[in-house]
């Protein structure tokens, strides 16, 4: 069962991430579904949505989908067939800006380390 939930959660966010360019328009520049996570009865669909842009186009872009939910699940029921279409809950993923905060901060603690010395070079003299 749960690999068919699996498979179930990739034809949806294929199929929404063809959908949703033609049903909604954004401010934002960028909007990509990252992740849908179904329950295991297939009733409930959250959807996360990463934006780029400014919190407010990220913000928007949000309540754009939301407000674009119910033409968004009746597509989605035309294209993927299941016996229930699950209800569609979007929410903004922001795991790529913290991925990249933690790079930024590796990057920073890299440049402010001292150089290590070679110990080999210690050892052979």
């Amino acid at each position: 069962m749960k690999f068919r939930i699996k498979r179930v959660s990739e034809v949806i966010k294929r199929e929404l991430g063809e959908i949703i360019p033609k049903e909604v328009s954004f401010e934002a520049k960028l909007v990509t579904i990252q992740h849908v996570d179904l329950t295991p009865d297939l009733k409930q669909c959250h959807v996360y949505v990463s934006a780029i842009g400014t919190k407010e186009e990220q913000q928007a872009a949000i309540a754009a989908l939301v407000a674009h939910r119910k033409e968004l699940q009746h597509a989605l029921s035309r294209r993927v067939v299941i016996k229930y279409t699950p209800h569609l809950n979007f929410q903004l993923d922001d795991s790529i800006v913290r991925g990249n905060r933690v790079i930024d901060i590796l990057q920073q603690l890299e440049t402010d380390m001292p150089p290590q010395q070679d110990e080999e070079s210690d050892e052979q003299r």
